[in-house]
């Protein structure tokens, strides 16, 4: 295997291995040496990719959201109109409950986290503020298209970010209740129809 390759899957083991063990022992309790061990890795291994355990935590972040900046940009969700799009995003609901049963437990550790250190704190935020800039503008493009209701942009991103993040939480914790693979995405379409124009067809 060519010494680049063996690079990326050293580094691929190693976030593997500190995904499982932050979320079965929490941050503070688990060592550099445990993420080793499960690994597969030499300390020498770990510290090349990962200076120290923080940076480690805060890529394991950075890597989870940039699969969802992938799936908000992706051209799946490019339709004719703005409302279109935010219906059709619904399906990242689905997505997010099947992939979020593995990191719940890490989800819930970045926020613990975040309450302690204010360098997490900034990684934590930044993208809730960042996705919510990006509903606004969205918004305020399906407003000006004529696809969505005259409503304040800003409110209606705060509003969706938080329907999606609840709707998540309650599908990752509550699995028994109800098929939240499909609730979730219903009930976001749902509400999301309300913001539509009486002459838009969303469905």
């Amino acid at each position: 295997m060519p010494k680049q390759e063996r690079a990326e899957e050293t580094r691929r083991r190693i976030l593997e291995a500190a995904r499982e063990t932050f979320a079965s022992q929490g941050y503070q309790a688990t060592s550099v040496a445990e993420i080793c061990q499960r690994a597969g890795v030499t300390k020498g291994a770990f510290f090349y990719h990962f200076p120290t355990k923080h940076t480690l935590f805060l890529a394991l972040l950075e890597d989870w959201l940039a699969q969802l900046d992938q799936y908000l940009n992706s051209e799946h969700y490019q339709g004719n109109s703005v409302a279109q799009r935010l219906y059709a995003m619904a399906d990242l609901l689905r997505l997010g409950l099947t992939q979020g049963r593995d990191y719940l437990p890490m989800f819930l550790e970045f926020w613990l986290q975040a309450t302690r250190d204010p360098v997490v704190w900034q990684a934590t935020i930044e993208p809730y503020r960042r996705y919510r800039t990006f509903f606004a503008n969205l918004y305020l493009q399906g407003v000006n298209e004529g696809s969505l209701r005259n409503a304040d942009p800003n409110l209606a991103a705060v509003a969706t970010v938080s329907l999606a993040l609840g709707l998540l939480l309650q599908g990752l914790m509550d699995r028994e209740s109800i098929n939240w693979d499909e609730a979730a995405p219903a009930a976001f379409r749902w509400v999301l129809s309300l913001t539509a124009s009486n002459s838009t067809e969303v469905s």
